[in-house]
């Protein structure tokens, strides 16, 4: 019985967490209520509130849960590409992924309003940084480290490599997103904007022919 209590527990939270995420991309942190996230999570505002104590406590777990579905989708391509697929054309695979993953407009959008409330809750922001970048970070260096140990790059800094890709993949169409409040590439065109980073961070990090 208590697991089954629990289980709907979850799926409740997960409700609330999915509308308040509509709910805060499309009309901001201060233009969302309780009471709307409520309505659109089929619960009452009382209901709402058993689970999540406060407006800024849900925005937190809205973010962060975001912030880990984005790193689920690089760390489950970095263990493909540790494992065998590097040889295969992985690390575009890997670029690929991530340029989508985080180029997402839902994703873009909650970036924004996320910078736009970082005055005012700035552990919302440390929090994105560390559960999403930070752990995506760490995790391709971490591959990385298996690659240049079997032989496949050529990285003294494993690091400081990951992020010269992250740098190479994400800088112009992420902040072109960003400042212009769109995602103004079709997905061919961040497809070849990704494979061009990663013939780039090749031509630095690969283990060049004998």
């Amino acid at each position: 019985m208590e697991n089954n209590v629990e289980t709907r527990s979850a799926r409740k939270d997960r409700e609330i967490i999915e509308a308040a995420t509509a709910a805060f991309i499309a009309k901001g942190y201060d233009g969302t209520s309780m009471e709307e996230i409520a309505t659109k999570a089929g619960a009452s505002k009382q209901t709402v509130y058993k689970h999540f104590k406060d407006k800024e406590t849900l925005f937190t777990e809205v973010v962060e849960a975001t912030a880990s579905q984005t790193n689920d989708i690089v760390e489950a391509v970095t263990m493909l590409l540790s494992e065998a697929k590097f040889m295969e054309g992985g690390l575009q695979q890997l670029a690929r992924r991530m340029i989508a993953a985080l180029m997402d407009d839902e994703l873009l959008r909650l970036r924004r309003l996320i910078i736009a409330n970082a005055d005012r809750m700035p552990q919302l922001g440390r929090s994105w940084y560390e559960k999403g970048f930070e752990r995506m970070l760490a995790s391709v260096a971490s591959c990385f480290q298996k690659l240049t140990d079997r032989g496949l790059l050529q990285t003294s800094d494993p690091r400081m490599a990951a992020s010269h890709l992250f740098g190479m993949v994400l800088w112009i169409p992420m902040n072109e997103a960003m400042f212009t409040g769109r995602n103004p590439r079709s997905k061919a065109d961040l497809e070849r904007h990704a494979d061009a980073s990663v013939e780039a961070f090749l031509a630095a990090y690969g283990v060049r022919p004998k």
